[in-house]
């Protein structure tokens, strides 16, 4: 009896000193539950947009539904200004949804932003808003899918550019006959493939940067840095993390005949080394297979997650993860570290849209479009995280004629581990995604901790331009906590 008393209290205490729990909400009556965007309103109530069109509140306390707005084209973005007024990002326009009256649901919807090209194409989605630390907003635009062509109406100016012109782009029954001409991703209206920059008001609009294929996700970090990720495909080898700034170019070329006063003639007819050396190279690149087949939101860890605070997470689709982003300033460049997390959790896949709480509960909204993924609103919410052991940094620091990466821990660690480290490369081209090149073993010529067992130092000769798949066996703290993750991919785009 005093065994068996004695094990259900380990059972009872190592269910307790879980770090997350886990918990799936009910689905809204009548409603398709793929989630397109997700914020949290002041109130702590939770603002759920649905592809379908649907917009809804969520009441955490009493786990129920009540409808806010309807009607609404595809929304794949949503931004709680107030407890009365949305932000969504439509397929065709950025609108403010209002409750004037107070009564729960939106009366006004009106049109903030819709300043940019639609044809028609099935593939032009439009993601965001994303709210700088000065107000302002930033939304992106999907590239258009030469799967379909566009419709005879269009709204913008059309551009000439390309092998096919505007009648021999609508979509009839020859088209997949001439669509490769067309190029696996288009942009035939401004600004397909672009960052753009908005005054709160709409009423002035930046085009921010170019070079986008299809910018699922759009945030900023602790630090105010703009990121932007993309999807694996035409000109991805595998899916990409940028610190989007103004002016960039960032590798696809479609984009590029929106630039001011542009005479560089068809930019997908371009040399694959000129766009190599006018692209801004990634901060980041997730293996496709290894760590995530499509990144969607960046969202910044509160203060309330402890180790993990000012972090950047960011959602997987595919996956049953999510994704933590580590910063490292090399030469003036942001590169940094990309690390799975939730591995093995009831969290599951398809993580398309993430929001915090003002009491630390992440909201996950799930989606799977005909595509890998799942459904519905996800609640993770903080528990024991005082003895969690995490990487909290990763650092890239000259020695002698090597390198040498600084891995910070969150507790003290009892060994250095056997770390192991593995170079790949990504070719940048036309096709679609990319085999891994340059893989190599790279000799660990030392691995030792510091004096407070606190930060890991492996010295090596990394491969610059390279993902460093850096792995961590045998990292437990000094009180035999296991590390979170022991996998790490490092970008080397700069060496210091």
């Amino acid at each position: 009896m005093i065994r068996f008393f004695s094990t259900c209290l380990l059972v009872a205490t190592a269910a307790a000193a879980q770090p997350f729990s886990f918990k799936a909400m009910p689905n809204p009556s009548g409603v398709d539950p793929q989630v397109g965007g997700v914020d949290v309103r002041p109130d702590g109530k939770v603002a759920v947009a649905f592809h379908r069109g649907e917009l809804m509140i969520f009441d955490p306390a009493t786990e129920t539904w009540s409808a806010f707005a309807e009607g609404l084209q595809e929304p794949l973005g949503l931004l709680a200004e107030s407890t009365d007024s949305l932000l969504v990002m439509q397929r065709a326009e950025l609108t403010r949804l209002r409750d004037r009256n107070r009564d729960g649901k939106a009366e006004t919807y009106q049109t903030v932003f819709d300043g940019f090209g639609l044809t028609g194409n099935y593939h032009e989605f439009a993601f965001g808003p994303a709210k700088a630390p000065d107000g302002s907003l930033f939304i992106a635009l999907n590239l258009a899918s030469n799967g379909a062509g566009i419709r005879p109406e269009i709204r913008g100016e059309w551009s000439d550019i390309g092998q096919l012109d505007f009648r021999q782009m609508q979509h009839d029954g020859k088209w997949r006959d001439r669509s490769v001409k067309a190029g696996r991703m288009y942009s035939r209206v401004p600004y397909r493939g672009w960052i753009l920059k908005l005054s709160p008001d709409g009423k002035q609009v930046e085009p921010w940067a170019c070079g986008f294929r299809s910018p699922d996700g759009i945030g900023f970090d602790a630090e105010g840095r703009l990121l932007v990720d993309d999807n694996q495909g035409d000109w991805r080898g595998t899916s990409p993390l940028y610190v989007v700034e103004k002016g960039g170019f960032y590798g696809h070329p479609a984009s590029l005949v929106w630039q001011d006063d542009w005479k560089g003639g068809d930019p997908m007819k371009m040399a694959v080394g000129r766009l190599d050396r006018l692209r801004t190279k990634e901060t980041a690149r997730f293996p496709q297979g290894d760590l995530a087949n499509s990144p969607t939101q960046p969202v910044v860890i509160p203060e309330s997650w402890g180790p993990y605070a000012r972090q950047t997470l960011i959602g997987e689709m595919n996956q049953p993860r999510l994704v933590r982003f580590l910063a490292d300033e090399v030469d003036g460049f942001t590169q940094g570290t990309l690390i799975p997390m939730f591995d093995g959790t009831p969290l599951g896949a398809g993580n398309h849209r993430l929001a915090f709480g003002p009491d630390g509960t992440l909201w996950v909204g799930k989606t799977h479009l005909s595509w890998a993924g799942a459904e519905g609103l996800f609640r993770i919410q903080p528990e024991n995280l005082d003895q969690v052991l995490t990487v909290t940094s990763v650092k890239l620091e000259k020695s002698g004629s090597r390198q040498q990466f600084r891995i910070t821990f969150s507790q003290p660690v009892a060994e250095p581990g056997t770390p192991k480290i593995h170079a790949f490369d990504y070719h940048y081209h036309v096709d679609y995604g990319s085999p891994k090149t340059r893989e190599a073993d790279l000799p660990v010529e030392k691995a030792q901790l510091d004096s407070r067992h606190h930060d890991l130092i492996i010295e090596t000769k990394v491969q610059e331009g390279c993902v460093h798949r850096i792995d961590l066996p045998g990292i437990v703290s000094d009180n035999g906590t296991a590390l979170d993750a022991t996998t790490l991919y490092y970008q080397v785009t700069r060496l210091p």
